[in-house]
């Protein structure tokens, strides 16, 4: 066989078919808000659930929003995690506006794919009920951030979160 003309054939490359839309893999986004409750010294079990909805979010064309009153996102991560840096914007709540509040408006307005809080409390059933009014606005996923208090006080967060899959069903 000669090697050399094997090598050098010219080959067509091929294009993958247009999904059809009632199969597609990108599904259009509704609104949601869910609640994840994670422990202060585990923060890698968080970044293994978050970090690749994070990343496949970062490619639509609008912003992620982090309101992180007590921490500054750093940029090294940001760039090691592949996130966009030229979609991620982070603030601070100031004295005006609770954390609550700001992610209210931020949803509202349409321009966030996501938008991430972080909160010491539970939130009153109000909150999450204009949150998720919110979010459905704004078509936007929103993420409450909650360390977990330690003990048990019987409540769960509350999530419209489901993960479904083949391997434990």
């Amino acid at each position: 066989m000669n090697i050399t003309a094997h090598l050098n054939r010219s080959v067509t490359p091929m294009r993958p078919a247009k999904p059809h839309p009632e199969f597609s893999t990108t599904p259009e986004m509704k609104g949601m808000v869910s609640e994840i409750v994670y422990q202060e010294d585990q923060p890698w079990m968080t970044q293994c659930v978050l970090l690749p909805l994070l990343q496949q979010l970062g490619q639509q064309s609008r912003w992620l929003l982090w309101l992180t009153p007590n921490q500054r996102l750093s940029r090294s991560w940001l760039q090691a995690s592949g996130l966009p840096l030229t979609k991620v914007m982070q603030a601070s709540p100031t004295n005006s506006y609770t954390t609550v509040d700001a992610m209210l408006r931020a949803l509202r307005t349409g321009n966030y794919s996501v938008v991430i809080g972080w909160l010491s409390y539970e939130m009153s059933d109000e909150e999450h009920q204009a949150l998720s009014e919110a979010a459905e606005t704004g078509n936007a996923l929103c993420f409450i951030m909650r360390p977990s208090r330690g003990g048990s006080n019987g409540t769960r967060p509350r999530s419209a979160l489901k993960i479904h899959s083949g391997l434990y069903h």
